[in-house]
């Protein structure tokens, strides 16, 4: 007996020598920020700051995504930005992920206590949603934006659970604060269902910027009825400048709501219009085009849209942002024409990785 255990001991101090030898794995193009808080009792946060690619050498400002429980859910959100930039649906943003820092933070009590907005007898630390945003508003807010190139009109905030009951809270009482809510799995049954009463108050403000919420219940969760209940209300509302876009995950449970919701909501809270222009607009871009390298392009009218063509087989259908801007939503592509004196000149096209103009040839 006396062996195994020298012999256990000796195997566990080779593997803790081997793990030891490596670095730990690091999220590239990240950061962290610290933050100490006068609002919320002298509470450190932890900042972890995902920036673009092309941050260091641009001089415009980006949209923010603001990640609740990012000790948790900052890698992910900050792997699903790049997917779905990549293809196009999303811009490039700055993502901001908001956790405790200070000695040993317990985050399932600290969680409790920020992202409630009501005090509940059997959460005796629970209802300080309000001193939170005040601490996001009058500190976090201007940290990022005198630090980062950060938009201040275009916030977004994503959280799970608690952290999506507070996104929702805040979208009814602070709605001035983001243009962009994502739910995942919110706490909407909270004290006896409080939300109904911020309702109210939301349903007769006069909201003049849009505002989208995108959220979602796994269809297995024991709060599926009160999270439809309230999904149905919201939406037979029909406010003014607000979308909503609520809707059930298969197969799928509370925690595991987190992946889908933040993706289709960053598409969500970041879809671009589909413009219906004339045909006289449409057809004054038909015709041919060429690369930089002598590469012959086409650009068609089909169907009440152009289309972009590298190839007889290589197709791109772009939408309409704007009269003379265009889209793909295959992958990232965005084009620009330029109008001289009524003539097309050609159009810029931004692809991933490049930008070129290509030149009108007939």
């Amino acid at each position: 007996m006396k062996r195994l255990l020298v012999t256990c001991f000796v195997i566990t101090l080779t593997h803790l020598k081997v793990f030891a030898q490596f670095p730990p794995v690091t999220i590239p193009g990240s950061e962290v920020r610290k933050l100490t808080s006068s609002i919320v009792a002298g509470q450190e946060y932890e900042l972890q700051v995902s920036l673009p690619s092309g941050y260091a050498n641009s001089s415009k400002k980006y949209p923010v995504v603001y990640v609740m429980d990012s000790q948790w859910d900052f890698p992910l959100v900050k792997c699903i930005y790049g997917e779905h930039y990549y293809d196009g649906f999303i811009p490039e943003l700055i993502v901001v992920g908001v956790t405790w820092g200070g000695t040993n933070p317990n985050p399932d009590s600290l969680r409790a206590r920020d992202y409630t907005p009501t005090n509940e007898k059997w959460t005796p630390q629970s209802g300080g949603a309000d001193k939170f945003l005040s601490f996001m508003k009058d500190e976090l807010f201007p940290f990022i934006e005198s630090n980062y190139k950060a938009e201040s009109g275009n916030r977004s905030l994503v959280g799970c659970s608690l952290g999506g009951l507070f996104a929702a809270y805040t979208m009814l009482t602070h709605t001035d604060m983001f243009t962009g809510y994502a739910a995942a799995s919110p706490a909407v049954g909270w004290d006896n269902e409080v939300l109904y009463k911020y309702e109210k108050d939301f349903a007769a403000k006069k909201i003049t910027t849009p505002v989208r919420l995108y959220m979602t219940v796994g269809d297995v969760e024991r709060g599926r009825p009160i999270f439809e209940k309230l999904a149905a209300y919201m939406t037979g509302k029909n406010y003014q400048n607000v979308s909503i876009h609520p809707k059930v995950l298969e197969n799928t449970g509370h925690s595991g709501t987190k992946g889908e919701t933040y993706a289709r909501g960053l598409q969500y809270i970041f879809e671009r219009p589909k413009l219906k222009l004339t045909d006289a607009v449409l057809n004054k871009y038909n015709g041919s085009y060429k690369t930089v390298n002598g590469n012959s392009v086409d650009i068609k009218v089909e169907n009440n849209q152009l289309a972009l063509y590298f190839g007889p087989n290589n197709k791109y259908s772009l939408y309409a942002s704007g009269e003379s801007d265009f889209y793909s939503n295959s992958e990232f592509l965005n084009i620009h024409f330029k109008i001289n004196n009524n003539s097309v000149d050609g159009f810029q096209i931004d692809r991933y990785g490049g930008t070129q103009f290509i030149t009108r040839v007939n």
